[in-house]
């Protein structure tokens, strides 16, 4: 588990050979000069449903570099704990040479679980299916979101059975991104179930259920502890802990220090997630 300062004060000495910083805004250059396109409102099931709701709320947003290939491509799901919230593009990870895909789904009380974890894996599959097509690597798919866009990261990741309903394996994701998400089952989850959320519990719809060995690498980002909600470092560092001990290798798991559970703690994580991304690419 690694700890950060608050990002904002982070100091970066400035490199005297070509190093990881240095390829880093090298490549930020070239991404940057690079055309980008964006289309909207792609469903993602690749059908209409007599369900009205789904034909609404499963639909995405691919924004990518148009001229490149074998380009990375994060898949985003956005929070608002299950019953709020809208596809968007982060602004800190344009230009960077990756696509993104910004995704929308169903939300409660409108369906309970598992209908929006469905959601997720309709659409990370769509993306295997798809991103070629626009110039993308299929192995090259990463997975992320904040809060509840985490929690449905962490679910689609570990439980290998949603992504096999669509002939996917969970496995060939590239990485996963979860920003600050539940690994105890989330609780909306539960209060769809009439459990209390100051109750916690680790059933199905846990990923600390899921846990299991030879996962993708997890990047897992969390608040500081006395500003993040709910106890979400702790759970965060536990779920860790037990990849970890299942003989997992790339766990990595870092805490801002001075930043609660929010969008300025996503806002300062993105820079280091664009960072890992270059790594995972060498």
């Amino acid at each position: 588990m690694k700890i950060f300062k608050p990002f904002k004060n982070l100091m970066i000495n400035k490199p005297k050979k070509l190093n990881l910083l240095s390829f880093f805004l090298l490549t930020f250059s070239f991404a940057e000069s690079q055309v980008y396109s964006t289309i909207e409102n792609i469903p993602y099931y690749g059908y209409e449903s007599t369900d009205s709701y789904q034909n609404e709320r499963c639909k995405l947003d691919l924004y990518y570099p148009k001229y490149l290939n074998d380009f990375t491509t994060v898949v985003w799901f956005h929070g608002g704990g299950l019953k709020a919230g809208n596809k968007y593009i982060p602004e800190k990870l344009k230009e960077k040479g990756i696509a993104v895909i910004a995704v929308n789904y169903r939300l409660s009380p409108k369906v309970k679980a598992p209908k929006y974890i469905n959601d997720a894996a309709a659409a990370v599959a769509w993306t295997f299916n798809n991103i070629s097509k626009f110039g993308g690597n299929p192995s090259k798919i990463i997975v992320s979101g904040s809060s509840a866009g985490a929690y449905l990261t962490m679910m689609v990741g570990l439980d290998k059975t949603y992504l096999k309903s669509y002939g996917i394996n969970a496995d060939k994701i590239l990485a996963l991104f979860p920003l600050s998400g539940q690994t105890i089952t989330h609780f909306t989850v539960r209060g769809e179930q009439n459990i209390s959320r100051n109750r916690p519990i680790v059933d199905i719809f846990a990923p600390l259920y899921h846990v299991r060995s030879e996962t993708p690498p997890v990047f897992i980002y969390t608040g500081d502890p006395e500003l993040e909600s709910y106890g979400r470092v702790e759970e965060n560092a536990y779920f860790a802990r037990m990849l970890k001990v299942l003989g997992n290798k790339k766990i990595k798991h870092t805490i801002l220090g001075g930043y609660g559970h929010g969008k300025e703690q996503y806002e300062a994580v993105f820079p280091l997630m664009i960072r890992e991304i270059i790594k995972l690419n060498k």
